[in-house]
This record gives structure tokens, C-alpha cells and sequence, in this order.
């Protein structure tokens, strides 16, 4: 007869042969920080092993935003190559997932958002016949060019999916306009608000030397489609608002990519109150994003997280794959226009009705549950 703990031992053991093996991976400091509710949940499970595997695109920065949510990445791709090309980077996205998920034939691979790495890992998946899980799903604008390459990445990511884990009910639409059968698709919420709920009662005191008068305007720009004549005018409308209200300053996270902080550098770092830094780890993040006055930017994510503070949001760009807050009145495009951005901010700051109807303190993307959901779908659908 067996001792007890040889029992226990063998008992563990199909335990663990039992679990299944689920991939996450993560490209860049968004996605970092949107899939980290997801794993977190996974790794509270029994049934789940959960692998973290970096394409190594954003390398610093994605350590450093899966650290503060105590996540460790297993393994890393090493793709990026200063200076490359979007043809170069996919080709060794391909070249360096097909041998790791040889390797560890996950029973299902999550992603999340529109990267070139979701795109390349919805491929990988298809051809090697692994159940993709997209985190985000559903996300369209009206034209496949914007944004460049978001907007291709995602449809593709769309058409190869096994389960759609829609942020909203237009998302949802949206997949079903596409032909996704509605038995794969998921209403979740955006796993951004679960991040930004959590790291909101951890988030340190503002990491700059701010006037307690001073208002406050949070500025990303860093999208392909704005770069040269575009991120010009818009550094140009930055300039005017700061010399038009002395109270006004900027906090503006620079992206590394050299066509944006070499024109930001040219443009912005003379001038007093413009706080240009390099990009902000999460934790910061949330603590300037609950300080400021309004958000002037062209990412997507800011466009989730900003109403959820009651912070209106200015998007520099012409369309928006999250059309929610633009229909609930807590975001608004303004495009690149110099002049453009400067009256529809200038009326958030002349005018305290304008401000106030903007400003509602409400998110249309989630209650701070939707990793809890996403991780309840895939156990049902792997049987665990």
C-alpha cells in the first residue's frame, strides 16, 4: 500500500496533467496591462496552467507593467529590431511563435487588442489548429486604413477567432455584421477598467511638480497615421493653449518611436509648462489621469479609461473604432486640425456647462468584471 503522501503525490500529479495549458501573449504596454486581469484570474484557478510569452516589442516596458500586477513572463520572442519595418516585424513574429507554440501546444492561446502580434498569433493558431481566444474583439472603424495597421490586424484577428470577447454591445454588432456566429461571441466589458479599478487604490502621488492652481491636460499622440503634417499641427494647438491659459499644463509621455520624440523635442521642450517625460508606467499613469483636467490624445485606450475618472476626452484623430463614448457625450473627435483642437479645448476650459457634460464619471466599457467573465467562457468552453 502506498504511504499518504505518495497517494497525495500521485493524486497532485493528475491533477496536474489534467489542467489545461493556456498561452498569453503580450506585445506591448497596453496589452500588458489589459491581459494582466486576465491572467491574474486564470492563475487563481485549478485548471489552468498559464504560460506568458513577450514578442519583446516593448521589452522595458512590458517587464515593467506585468511586474505591477506580480506578473512574470516566461518566455520571450526578442523580435524587435530598432528601426524595422511592419514586413520585417511580421516576418519575425512568424518566424519566432511557430517553434514556441510547437513547444508548448496550449490548449487555447489568448490576445488582446489589434498589435501585429494579435494579427500574427490568430494566423499561427489557425494553421497549427490551436483555439484562439480574443480579449477586445469586435473593435471596427468604416475604413481598413485607420487606424494603420490596427484596423487590418483586428479584422483579421476577427475572422480567425474561436471565442470573441466582445467590450461592448456594439462590438458585439459588429462581429455579427461580419458573419461571427453568435454561440462565439462574448459580452465581457473591457479588462481595462477591471486594470484601472485595481491599480486606482495603489496608484503613488503625481510623479511631477505641479501647481495645486494649475489645470491639467494629459496629451498621447504617437498613431502612424499622425505622424509629420498631423502630429505637427498638433504640437502647434498644444503651444497655443499653454500660451493662451498660464494655468493650463501639459503632462506628455513621449512614445520612443524617433519620428514622434524628435519632433515633440523640436516642438514642445522649450516651453514652460509642457512636462514632457518618457512614457509613464501604469501606476503613474493612473495617478495623472485622476489629476487631470481633460485628455487630448490619439490612442485607444485613454479613450476607455479617461470617462471611467469623469475626464473628458479630446481624440485626435478622424474616426474611432470606440464609437461608446463619443455617443454617450464623454468623448469627442476633434482630428488634427490645429485650430480644431484649440476651440473644442477651449471650451472645455471657458465653459463650466460644457465641462460638466462631459465630464459625467461614467464608462460605457465595463464594471471592473470582464476578466472574471473572459476566464468563466474559456473553462466552459475547454470543459475544465
Amino acid at each position: 500500500m502506498r504511504p499518504a503522501e505518495d497517494n497525495f503525490s500521485f493524486l497532485e500529479t493528475a491533477i496536474l496533467n489534467f489542467r489545461k495549458r493556456i498561452v498569453c501573449i503580450v506585445g506591448t504596454r497596453p496589452e500588458a496591462i489589459k491581459m494582466a486581469p486576465v491572467i491574474l484570474k486564470l492563475q487563481e484557478t485549478s485548471w489552468a496552467e498559464t504560460i506568458v510569452v513577450a514578442t519583446g516589442q516593448h521589452r522595458e516596458l512590458l517587464d515593467q507593467s506585468l511586474a505591477v500586477f506580480g506578473i512574470k513572463v516566461h518566455q520571450n520572442l526578442d523580435v524587435m529590431v530598432e528601426g524595422q519595418s511592419l514586413p520585417r516585424l511580421t516576418a519575425r513574429l512568424f518566424e519566432r511563435l511557430e517553434p514556441c507554440l510547437s513547444e508548448l501546444a496550449p490548449d487555447m492561446l489568448l490576445a488582446q487588442g489589434d498589435t501585429t502580434s494579435v494579427m500574427v498569433a490568430a494566423v499561427s493558431c489557425f494553421y497549427q489548429n490551436i483555439p484562439f481566444g480574443h480579449v477586445e474583439a469586435g473593435l471596427r472603424t468604416a475604413d481598413i486604413h485607420l487606424p494603420f495597421p490596427e484596423e487590418f490586424n483586428r479584422r483579421v484577428a476577427g475572422l480567425l477567432s474561436t471565442l470573441h470577447f466582445a467590450p461592448t454591445r456594439g462590438a458585439q454588432a459588429n462581429l455579427y455584421r461580419a458573419g461571427v456566429q453568435e454561440a462565439d461571441v462574448f459580452v465581457t466589458g473591457n479588462t481595462c477598467i477591471d486594470a484601472l479599478y485595481w491599480m486606482r487604490e495603489r496608484a503613488p502621488p503625481l510623479p511631477f511638480s505641479i501647481k495645486d492652481s494649475s489645470r491639467i491636460a494629459l496629451v498621447t499622440a504617437h498613431r502612424r497615421e499622425n505622424m509629420g503634417e498631423p502630429m505637427r499641427q498638433m504640437f502647434q494647438s498644444i503651444l497655443d493653449l499653454r500660451r493662451h491659459y498660464p494655468d493650463l499644463e501639459f503632462i506628455y509621455p513621449v512614445h520612443p518611436n524617433p519620428s514622434v520624440s524628435h519632433l515633440a523635442r523640436d516642438m514642445l521642450s522649450r516651453e514652460e509648462g509642457i512636462h514632457m517625460c518618457p512614457p509613464l508606467d501604469y501606476p503613474a499613469l493612473v495617478s495623472v489621469l485622476a489629476r487631470c483636467t481633460f485628455v487630448l490624445t490619439d490612442s485607444g485606450g485613454l479613450q476607455e479609461e479617461a470617462p471611467a475618472f469623469g475626464k473628458p476626452v479630446l481624440v485626435m484623430r478622424s474616426e474611432t473604432e470606440r464609437p461608446e463614448a463619443v455617443e454617450m457625450g464623454v468623448a469627442r473627435l476633434v482630428g488634427s486640425d490645429r485650430g480644431t483642437i484649440v476651440a473644442e479645448a477651449s471650451r472645455l476650459l471657458d465653459d463650466q456647462e460644457a465641462y460638466r457634460s462631459m465630464a459625467k464619471g461614467v464608462s460605457p466599457y465595463g464594471d471592473g468584471r470582464a476578466a472574471e467573465r473572459i476566464r468563466d467562457h474559456i473553462e466552459a468552453y475547454l470543459g475544465a
